[in-house]
């Protein structure tokens, strides 16, 4: 059976983020890929150095194309830049009834330039969130989101479930920005419950496009009619080898690995 994962998000030149790392990843998996591109970047793994949006009417317009004619199991959006793209991807979704949703909420690339406008943070919060079936938050987004300090795995978990009364069916909050005694935590909150999932720390600074394959990993998975739990866990696993298998390219943060046997 053909499985069909649709990336709405932004390109990265350097290609370890953004579309390029989850074409790579839902390939890795088995499943056909598609791409709605938000933005464009001028990008490497140094930095961001410049960035030309689409309007949120073409980023609506290439949803319409792409799920009428070929039809999407699951979808996840990354960069979505501002308000605009917002709005009309959450119109989208709800348009065309897109049940299997993964929100990865990117605020910040790796080398720390912003690529979600700080306007467009409250549109993320009303608009898409509410429509989710998972969203997956590092440290600093979860922090934006929740509006609170988070130090600690009792912290985690209180902004997960805030973010859980926002819609999100399914919150992972993960801690790869916050190793404890050189183990790295992601919070799970699902159907009233936390999961930890639980992996050793890796010191490497080639980590670029860590959160977009995880969110792809996950997305590909949901294509393929896996449960949510596992579709998280199985996710989980390949991102840590990916990273143990990153690649030392560039002067900045280089990318990971993606093509591993599943």
């Amino acid at each position: 059976m053909l499985y069909r994962a649709l990336t709405i998000a932004g390109s990265d030149s350097g290609g370890g983020a953004g579309i390029q790392a989850d074409l790579k990843t839902f390939s890795a998996f088995g499943v056909y890929g598609m791409s709605v591109i938000t933005s464009l970047t001028a990008q490497n793994t140094k930095g961001v150095y410049g960035i030309y949006d689409a309007t949120g009417s073409f980023v609506y317009e290439q949803i319409k194309v792409v799920v009428e004619d070929i039809g999407v199991d699951a979808v996840k959006t990354g960069m979505l830049s501002n308000e605009d793209i917002i709005i009309n991807v959450a119109k989208a979704i709800r348009d065309f009834n897109i049940e299997k949703l993964v929100i990865d909420p990117v605020m910040v690339a790796k080398s720390g330039d912003l690529l979600l406008k700080p306007s467009a943070i409250e549109a993320l919060i009303k608009e898409l969130i509410p429509l989710s079936l998972i969203i997956t938050p590092n440290i600093n987004e979860a922090k934006k989101i929740c509006n609170i300090e988070i130090r600690n795995l009792h912290d985690m978990k209180e902004c997960a479930k805030f973010i859980s009364s926002l819609g999100a069916k399914c919150v992972i909050v993960k801690g790869g920005h916050m190793p404890l005694e050189n183990k790295v935590f992601d919070v799970v909150y699902y159907n009233n419950e936390f999961i930890e999932l639980v992996y050793p720390y890796v010191d490497t600074k080639n980590t670029h496009g860590t959160g977009c394959t995880y969110s792809a990993a996950i997305t590909a998975n949901l294509a393929k009619n896996r449960h949510i739990i596992k579709s998280i866990r199985i996710a989980r696993s390949y991102v840590q080898f990916a990273i143990e298998n990153n690649l030392d390219l560039g002067g900045g943060h280089g990318p990971l690995g993606h093509f591993l046997t599943i």
